[in-house]
C-alpha cells in the first residue's frame, strides 16, 4: 500500500519542483524588466510630457504652469516615482487579468460539476474528461487530474475501496497545488502597491509642505505668493496621485482575490465530487 501511494506521488511533486525553478527564475526577471519600462516610461513623460515648456507661461522656465500637465510637473521628483508605481499597477492588473479570466474557464462551474456528477454517475469518465477539457481552467484541470487517477482506480485491484479514495484525493491536491500558485502569483504587486502608493503620496506632500515653509521662512514671513502657491500645488498634486493610484490598486486586489476564491471553491467542490462518486460507485 504505501508503496503504491510513493509512486503515485513522487512524479508530481518532482516534476512540480523541477519545472518550477526555471519558472520563478524568469517570473522575476520578467517582473525586474516591467519595473524597470515602467520606471524609464515614467521619467520621460515627467521629462518631456508634462514638463513641456509648452504647459508653462514662462515657458522654458517651468516656474507658471498653464494647463493639468504643468502642474503635475510642479509636484517634484515624486511625482515620476508615482507615475511609476501607476504604470507598474496597471501592468499587472493586465497580466492578472489575462491569468485569472483564462483560468476561470468556460461556463458556470456549478454547471461544469454537474455534468461531471452526470457522467460519473453512469461511470462514464471519457466523457467526464471531455467535459474538464471543454472547461479548460482550473477546475477543469484539477478535475481533469483527478479522473485520471480516477479511472486508473478503477482497475486497481490491489487495493480497497479506502485506499483508492485516498490515491484520488492527494492527486486532487498535488493538482491544486500546482495551480493555485498560478492564480496568486504576482498579487503581491498590487497590495504592495495599495500600501506603498498612499505613503509616497504622503511623502511628496511633505515635501511641498517643507518647500512652502521654507518659502515662507526665507521672506521673512512674507512668502512669495508663486514660491508659496507651487508649494502647496506639489503637496496636493503628490497626495492625488498616491490615493488614486492606492485605491486603483485595493480595487483590482480584491476584485481579482474574489474571483481566485471562487475558483478554489470549485476546485474544492471538484475534489469532493470526486472522492464521494468513486466512494459510491466502486464500494
Amino acid at each position: 500500500m504505501a508503496d503504491v501511494k510513493t509512486t503515485t506521488a513522487r512524479p508530481s511533486s518532482q516534476g512540480g519542483s523541477q519545472a518550477g525553478k526555471p519558472k520563478s527564475a524568469n517570473n522575476f526577471l520578467v517582473n525586474v524588466m516591467v519595473v524597470i519600462a515602467c520606471i524609464v516610461v515614467a521619467i520621460v513623460i515627467y521629462m518631456y510630457v508634462l514638463g513641456n515648456p509648452g504647459n508653462f507661461t514662462d515657458g522654458a522656465a517651468r516656474n507658471t504652469p498653464k494647463n493639468a500637465f504643468g502642474r503635475m510637473y510642479t509636484g517634484g521628483f515624486v511625482v515620476p516615482i508615482l507615475i511609476a508605481t501607476l504604470l507598474t499597477l496597471l501592468s499587472f492588473v493586465i497580466e492578472r487579468a489575462l491569468t485569472i479570466f483564462k483560468a476561470r474557464g468556460k461556463g458556470q462551474t456549478g454547471e461544469f460539476v454537474r455534468k461531471v456528477q452526470y457522467h460519473l454517475a453512469n461511470k462514464n469518465i471519457d466523457a467526464a474528461i471531455a467535459e474538464c477539457d471543454k472547461q479548460g481552467g482550473s477546475v477543469g484541470n484539477v478535475m481533469r487530474s483527478g479522473l485520471v487517477k480516477y479511472r486508473e482506480m478503477t482497475n486497481n485491484h490491489e487495493l480497497d475501496t479506502d485506499q483508492k479514495v485516498l490515491t484520488i484525493q492527494k492527486e486532487i491536491e498535488e493538482a491544486t497545488a500546482l495551480e493555485l500558485p498560478m492564480l496568486e502569483k504576482n498579487l503581491v504587486f498590487l497590495s504592495t502597491i495599495a500600501s506603498c502608493a498612499t505613503l509616497l503620496g504622503l511623502f511628496g506632500t511633505v515635501m511641498g509642505m517643507i518647500r512652502s515653509f521654507a518659502a515662507m521662512a526665507s521672506s521673512g514671513g512674507g512668502a512669495d505668493a508663486t514660491a508659496l502657491a507651487l508649494g502647496i500645488s506639489e503637496a496636493l498634486i503628490n497626495t492625488a496621485l498616491g490615493i488614486s493610484t492606492s485605491f486603483l490598486a485595493i480595487v483590482a486586489y480584491n476584485f481579482y482575490t474574489t474571483i481566485i476564491d471562487g475558483i478554489t471553491f470549485g476546485i474544492d467542490e471538484s475534489g469532493f465530487t470526486l472522492t464521494q462518486s468513486f466512494a459510491s460507485n466502486y464500494k
